[in-house]
C-alpha cells in the first residue's frame, strides 16, 4: 500500500509548481539551454527576498490522481528600477518539500521519496544529500500581448536549463511581489526521470507524467 502510494509521485520544485498534464489552461515554459545572467542598468534598488513569505507550489500527476506540495526559498535577491525588475536570482531549498495532501505516515514517506532520504532511493528524484538547493537566475523580462515573462536559468541537480513563463508584478513602497501564473515544466529535461513513460519502456499505467505544474509567489523588501 505504502509502496504504490511512493510510486504514485514524481516532483516537488523545485521548482518549482504544480499540474502534470499540459493543457490549454496552463503555459508550458519554454526550455532552452542556458543562458548569461541579465545585468542590472543605470541606478537600481536592491530587493531581499523574504524567505518566510515566498513559496513554490506544486502539484505532480499520474493516472490514478494528483500529488499537490510546496517548496521554500533559501535566499535571494533582486535588482529593479521604478519599472521593471532588471535582474536577480533565488536559491530553492529542496530540503523543505512537503506534500501538502497527504498526512502522517503517507505524508513522510512520500517526502522522504522525493528528497531521496530513502536508503537506495536516493536517486529517484531530488537527493538532497548531494544536492540540497536549486537555483533561477533571471536572464531577461520580456512582454508578449501584454502579458510580463521571466526567463531564467533553473539549475536542479546538475542540470541547467533556461525556461520563461508569465509573471505578474507589484510594487507597494519598499515591497515587491512577483507571482507567477501557473505553468508547465518537463522534469525530465533536468534528469529527474523516475517513472517516465517517455525515458522507460514498459510502464504500462505505472507511470508518473513528465509534468509538473508550478506556481511562484516571491515576496522581497528594499534592501
Amino acid at each position: 500500500m505504502k509502496t504504490n502510494l511512493l510510486s504514485t509521485f514524481m516532483f516537488a520544485f523545485m521548482a518549482i509548481s504544480i499540474v502534470g498534464c499540459k493543457n490549454n489552461q496552463n503555459h508550458e515554459a519554454e526550455v532552452e539551454e542556458a543562458k548569461e545572467a541579465a545585468v542590472a542598468q543605470g541606478e537600481v534598488m536592491e530587493y531581499m527576498v523574504d524567505t518566510t513569505a515566498s513559496v513554490i507550489e506544486w502539484e505532480g500527476s499520474k493516472p490514478t490522481g494528483t500529488h499537490t506540495g510546496t517548496i521554500k526559498l533559501a535566499e535571494g535577491t533582486f535588482s529593479a528600477n521604478d519599472s521593471l525588475v532588471e535582474s536577480g536570482s533565488f536559491k530553492i531549498d529542496m530540503v523543505t518539500i512537503d506534500v501538502t495532501d497527504l498526512e502522517g505516515d503517507d505524508k513522510q514517506n512520500l517526502e522522504a521519496h522525493l528528497k531521496g532520504t530513502v536508503e537506495g532511493k536516493e536517486g529517484d528524484f531530488f537527493n538532497i544529500m548531494e544536492y540540497p538547493h536549486a537555483t533561477f537566475e533571471v536572464t531577461g523580462i520580456t512582454e508578449e500581448n501584454g502579458q510580463k515573462m521571466m526567463e531564467g536559468n533553473l539549475t536542479i541537480k546538475d542540470q541547467t536549463k533556461n525556461i520563461s513563463f508569465p509573471i505578474n508584478i507589484d510594487r507597494s513602497g519598499d515591497e515587491i511581489n512577483i507571482t507567477s501564473e501557473e505553468f508547465v515544466i518537463d522534469r525530465t529535461q533536468w534528469n529527474v526521470n523516475y517513472g517516465s513513460k517517455s525515458v522507460f519502456d514498459n510502464l504500462g499505467n505505472n507511470f508518473i507524467s513528465d509534468d509538473i505544474q508550478l506556481k511562484l509567489d516571491i515576496k522581497a523588501t528594499k534592501a
